[in-house]
């Protein structure tokens, strides 16, 4: 069953009520003027759902306890919490919540689990700190760094610690693998045995294939595969990769280290010694795990920045076999199994709103839909000819590596947008909005 509350064995009173539903129970919920969409939520079918709570409201975390309809949880389950970050980047990217509501989806019904979702916003965290004692694995998909990185506020880092020591499990998604190295690199390297680090590791968006995968519980099942993904690489591993198994290893394109979407050296562009490694098309691990000297164990995947990838089975299945190995589980011979829908991968985007956002609540999302696909569109061939100035003007490097890269600067911007177009191409009250070919034509004239 699913429990909707404010904090574990409190109501939520007013805005959104309580309900207990079957696992099976599918929830629905309007956006602006759209149809209903399914959703793993709780809500009643058929009620309009408020993605926000009222101005002064304390913040809604959401406990989804996963459990077997038929019967209760066991003294004996493993408890996972998946802790969400806030909201973050445009629609489609960073979708923390909708991310691990989904994973959470994929556990439901493995025997002796029990999977719990927080949900956060803002700056907030867990309101009782308590519902991680009994924890036997935390994993966060959230923003990193100094201000965005949930650990790294107040003496959370003390108080997760504490929690190693005794043997639990973490694990960090996407930005969520990034500390700071005064704040946290110390902690994450030994937790999960690697950090992003800035001025170091780099986060470009490019096609990641991993053609091999090693011999680990957390691959079973899982066949080689490939997404578009911002991966992140050059990572700042323990000293001597103590400890650590590269699960996701690639040669990132030399492409990715000439950037002239962003200074040449930022905190995100890497250094002299990660471009010089590419340049000598080193492999670079994208996803690890690693077993403590204590037993505990932890992973790092740094993929996640689009909420599409989740429907890639091969890459939803690594994930979910790494929570269950950190938990201390058995991952199945055949890998976790699970399947999402198009409504599945829909459902618990969060509000963003803004120009590169999603719809407001209150705003028809067909019409919203076409404007931020126009909107990218533009920003695709803006970036196309910045790229190619920067191509032609600049003195370093290879010019004709600038003009690739400069091609798949735009190629991204393309793809964002085709993404965001799919994404609100379900919400059309009526068709004949959104269809493939005058989607391939707006973008290509405003490409030209």
């Amino acid at each position: 069953m699913f429990i909707l509350s404010e904090s574990p064995g409190k109501d939520v009173i007013g805005w959104e009520a309580v309900v207990i539903l079957l696992m099976e129970t599918i929830g629905s919920i309007r956006v602006g003027n759209g149809p209903s969409l399914s959703v793993l939520r709780g809500a009643c079918p058929g009620t309009q759902h408020q993605p926000r709570p009222p101005q002064g409201m304390k913040p809604i975390m959401l406990v989804l306890l996963a459990a077997l309809a038929a019967s209760p949880l066991g003294a004996a389950d493993r408890k996972i919490v998946l802790i969400a970050g806030r909201p973050s980047h445009p629609s489609g990217e960073h979708e923390h919540r909708a991310g691990m509501l989904l994973l959470q989806q994929g556990l439901l019904g493995i025997p002796g689990i029990n999977v719990v979702v927080y949900a956060l916003t803002g700056t907030s965290w867990l309101e009782d700190e308590t519902v991680l004692d009994d924890a036997a694995a935390v994993i966060v998909y959230s923003d990193g760094g100094g201000n965005g990185h949930p650990f790294l506020r107040d003496d959370r880092l003390a108080k997760i610690g504490a929690l190693v020591a005794r043997g639990v499990g973490i694990g960090m998604l996407h930005y969520a693998t990034e500390p700071t190295i005064e704040n946290g690199q110390r902690e994450f390297l030994d937790w999960i045995g690697g950090a992003y680090e800035i001025r170091r590791s780099l986060n470009p968006i490019f096609v990641g294939s991993y053609s091999s995968l090693p011999s680990h519980p957390v691959t079973r099942g899982v066949r080689p595969f490939s997404t578009r993904d911002e991966w992140y690489y050059y990572i700042r591993f323990r000293d001597g990769m103590a400890g650590i198994t590269p699960i996701l290893t690639m040669v990132p394109p030399l492409s990715s280290i000439n950037r002239p979407d962003a200074p040449r050296i930022g905190d995100h562009e890497g250094n002299e010694a990660a471009w010089a490694a590419v340049r000598a098309r080193e492999p670079q691990h994208t996803m690890w795990v690693t077993e403590r000297a204590d037993g505990g164990r932890g992973f790092g995947f740094t993929g996640g920045h689009y909420h599409a990838n989740w429907a890639n089975d091969d890459q939803r299945k690594l994930v979910l076999n790494a929570i269950l190995w950190v938990a201390g589980a058995d991952v199945p011979a055949g890998g976790v199994a699970s399947t999402v829908t198009t409504d599945l991968m829909r459902a618990n985007l969060d509000p963003k709103g803004g120009a590169r956002g999603g719809p407001p609540p209150d705003v028809d999302a067909p019409a919203y839909g076409m404007n931020a696909l126009l909107a990218s569109a533009n920003s695709a061939a803006n970036v196309a000819r910045r790229a190619l100035v920067y191509a032609a003007l600049s003195p370093e490097g290879d010019e004709a590596m600038r003009v690739v890269r400069a091609r798949e600067l735009a190629e991204v911007e393309l793809d964002r947008a085709l993404r965001r177009a799919e994404l609100f191409a379900g919400m059309q009250a009526s068709p004949g909005g959104f269809d493939a070919d005058g989607i391939a034509t707006l973008i290509e004239g405003a490409s030209q």
